[in-house]
């Protein structure tokens, strides 16, 4: 997470006292396991909050019915304020391996405590730990996007899902256009990951290492989250 004219210890006290690398919790060998259609798939839907931690793990289980896909995915919140990168690259590659930690991750991407600076580095990471050439960048430079931008998000969020690739996405969030839980006094840059979506609902389910107001799995728009890429990508 990254945020605009914000000094780093400001970021980090928002996030919820998140730790230093060197402090940072130690990973449980179960983590928690959660279910996450219990309450339905509507926008603005908690799957899980209040664990907030820095480090907890949560186990996401996978879901699948008629118009719903969501995988299973191994959750960690951010060990630091500027680790969502990372993060959110982990709970990626989680869906189809053990995935390194956010520490490993954080040397891969490149991230300092300014954050990890563009989408390309995420998709470089995703492809290199997978051994694949599946992730591309996606740009998505127009604000608001175009229809046509919206129809290949919308196309890509159902594809790789439905291959087992969850999507990492690069997001700004303003006051007024935000996920929930996010200061809504401050400009919001961030990764999180999309890992599944509700075709009836026209809905998104994600994954969001922040943990901002402790939501940390949450069912979101399309249309919101079209709104919230622009003008930067997602790796799909």
């Amino acid at each position: 997470m990254r945020k605009r004219l914000v000094s780093t210890a400001i970021a980090v006290a928002a996030v919820g006292a998140l730790v230093t690398p060197a402090a940072a919790q130690a990973e449980p060998a179960h983590p928690q396991s959660v279910s996450v259609l219990g309450h339905g798939s509507k926008a603005g839907t908690a799957v899980v909050s209040g664990q907030n931690e820095p480090g907890t793990r949560l186990s996401v289980g996978g879901a699948r019915t008629k118009s719903a896909h969501t995988l299973p995915v191994d959750y960690q919140v951010q060990e630091t304020g500027y680790w969502c990168g990372p993060a959110a690259t982990r709970i990626a590659l989680s869906a189809r391996i053990a995935p390194p930690s956010q520490g490993a991750l954080a040397a891969q991407l490149g991230t300092t405590e300014a954050g990890t600076d563009h989408i390309s580095q995420v998709t470089g990471v995703l492809n290199a730990n997978l051994g694949t050439g599946w992730y591309e960048t996606k740009e998505m430079p127009n604000d608001p996007p175009s229809q046509a931008q919206k129809d290949l998000l919308w196309n890509d969020i159902v594809l790789d899902i439905d291959n087992n690739y969850p999507l990492v996405t690069n997001i700004v969030a303003p006051p007024g256009n935000q996920p929930p839980g996010y200061p809504s006094d401050q400009t919001i840059y961030h990764y999180f990951t999309v890992i599944g979506y509700d075709d009836a609902n026209r809905t998104v389910l994600i994954a969001d290492p922040a943990s901002f107001g402790g939501n940390q799995i949450y069912w979101l728009s399309f249309d919101q989250l079209a709104t919230l890429i622009p003008p930067k990508g997602y790796a799909a």
